[in-house]
């Protein structure tokens, strides 16, 4: 009986803290439930007030996308509303393939000129060729009427399997194509070639879901034709999926060498290492990079730059350190909302400061001489870290350059500047192709591409073509000062509509670009006594 008792108050006393611990367990629950209730209250009262009162008929879903883009306004630059439309592009742009004909095509004169024919795809499959300009899709009249890029690429997309006419206008005859739509790739490398016996140039555009397996074959291939160092072009790539920039900079580091981490005021801090098996890890690297280039290229930089792994050569990076996660409605829109920052592995986040003058920073940069001289950009000396071999580096504002390399601003002569104005190169080069299409379109290597240019004397027919078709012309000496600068840019222009497309663009535009040209020049090794 005794016994018994005990056992009895030994429950009674484990019941009443299970029920304190309840008790209180609600209360609490109750308060933050009230606060965040009340925190949100006024906002749907003021809802509520103008659906009950407001003296017109109430547009719901625009009120609706208006406050969440206001309240979002309120956190970072990046943690943004996006509807339908523009979440449907932003995600298209990121998963490496997208339904549609499968042409690039760029609109030098008003009119849109296939550039590229995708191999395989539909365009190719129905005949479409290099060079065709585009009079309507469907019965909508998109040449000279000013009809805009961005609409010219929605008329042409659409569901696998779906027809559409494109009309064309090939060498003065006018050609209907009807073609079936179908799933397109999307590439995020724009070339890759040997620059010279053994270095290899990669240019990648995004960090999309297929950045790895490009990358891959592209490196394999520049692997096997000799390249013992790389020159990765990571100018104005603004970024896209962390997992492909951690396989990138994993190419290159050895095993356990840090790349980035992540962390937040709900996120545990998540750390991401090599693993030891990329296939660059003994070969030189030098990685380009300029004021657009942001978010997973800042990552990839900054992790080779702290491993002391490489050279960075260009100008101080954007400086977006927020990692943004997405949230989808059944409306087709969503939001994505920051909900960590990254780090790279000396521990420096390289997020700007943002307030309300954000998006004109590079015009500040370039008020503040930052784009001309290094030591105008600005540093935060209070954002000191240290690289693997003790190299000063500094947060709180992008990657700052091994290398700096300042924007030209010497070539910008009167008769350049006209001609940019008029996209006189452009249209040009589009004259140039209706003029040697079947030689342009049978060349395939660059010797033989060269070789052409060259006799074509582009200049000299340049020339006369911005007198007599936009009236801009140039005195001797503007002509002389210019013909340097202006000749690389026409053989490029020109040179994009042989088969090697945008490969001939950037190796023959390469003899302008400083930035690449200082790469070339300089080790792909940063000294660590260097500070």
């Amino acid at each position: 009986m005794k016994r018994t008792s005990i056992w009895i108050a030994a429950l009674g006393i484990l019941i009443g803290v299970l029920l304190t611990l309840t008790i209180n367990t609600i209360s609490s629950r109750r308060h933050f439930y009230s606060v965040r209730y009340g925190d949100w209250r006024k906002l749907n009262l003021i809802l509520d007030e103008v659906q009950k009162n407001y003296v017109d008929t109430i547009d719901h879903k625009g009120m609706t996308e208006a406050a969440v883009t206001a309240a979002l306004a309120k956190l970072d630059p990046h943690s943004i509303y996006l509807p339908p439309e523009q979440l449907e592009d932003s995600e298209t742009e990121l998963a490496g393939n997208f339904e549609g004909i499968g042409i690039q095509f760029n609109v030098p004169n008003d009119t849109a000129v296939v550039l590229e024919v995708f191999p395989g795809g539909p365009s190719e499959k129905s005949g479409l060729l290099i060079g065709d300009r585009i009079l309507k899709v469907d019965d909508k009249v998109i040449a000279g009427v000013k009809f805009p890029q961005d609409s010219m690429v929605r008329l042409m997309k659409g569901p696998s399997g779906t027809k559409v006419t494109v009309t064309v206008n090939r060498a003065g005859t006018v050609i209907p194509f009807e073609i079936i739509r179908g799933k397109i790739p999307l590439h995020c490398i724009d070339a890759a070639f040997m620059v010279n016996d053994t270095t290899g140039y990669i240019r990648l555009s995004k960090f999309s879901r297929t950045t790895r397996e490009e990358f891959l074959a592209e490196g394999a291939m520049l692997l096997s034709q000799g390249m013992k160092r790389l020159i990765l072009d990571l100018r104005d790539n603004t970024g896209g999926y962390l997992d492909q920039a951690w396989s990138l900079s994993n190419q290159f580091l050895e095993r356990g060498c840090g790349i980035v981490y992540m962390e937040g005021l709900h996120r545990q801090r998540e750390d991401y290492k090599a693993d030891g098996r990329g296939m660059m890890k003994d070969i030189g690297l030098s990685i380009l990079i300029n004021e657009s280039t942001a978010s997973s290229s800042e990552i990839v930089a900054g992790a080779i730059q702290d491993n002391d792994r490489g050279v960075i050569v260009g100008r101080r990076s954007f400086g977006k350190g927020l990692v943004q996660e997405p949230l989808y409605f059944n409306d087709g829109s969503g939001v994505r909302i920051t909900v960590a920052r990254f780090y790279s592995p000396s521990g420096r986040c390289i997020q700007k400061p943002y307030g309300d003058d954000y998006q004109y920073d590079i015009y500040k940069r370039y008020e503040e001489g930052e784009m001309l001289v290094k030591d105008s950009i600005k540093v935060d000396r209070s954002e000191e870290y240290h690289t693997a071999g003790g190299r000063t580096v500094y947060g709180g504002g992008g990657i700052i350059p091994d290398i700096f390399v300042p924007v030209d601003t010497t070539k910008a002569t009167n008769f350049y500047i006209a001609c940019n104005r008029k996209a006189t190169m452009m249209r040009f080069a589009s004259a140039m192709f209706d003029k040697y299409r079947g030689t342009l379109i049978s060349i395939s290597d660059f010797p033989t591409l060269e070789k052409f240019l060259e006799n074509a004397d582009l200049p000299a027919q340049f020339r006369s073509y911005a007198a007599r078709v936009d009236g801009i012309t140039a005195s001797e000496e503007e002509w002389k000062e210019s013909l340097p600068y202006l000749k690389p840019q026409l053989m490029a222009l020109t040179g994009r509509y042989s088969q090697l497309g945008e490969n001939a663009f950037y190796k023959l535009y390469m003899t302008m670009d400083e930035t690449l040209l200082k790469a070339i020049e300089s080790p792909s090794k940063v000294s660590v006594s260097e500070n």
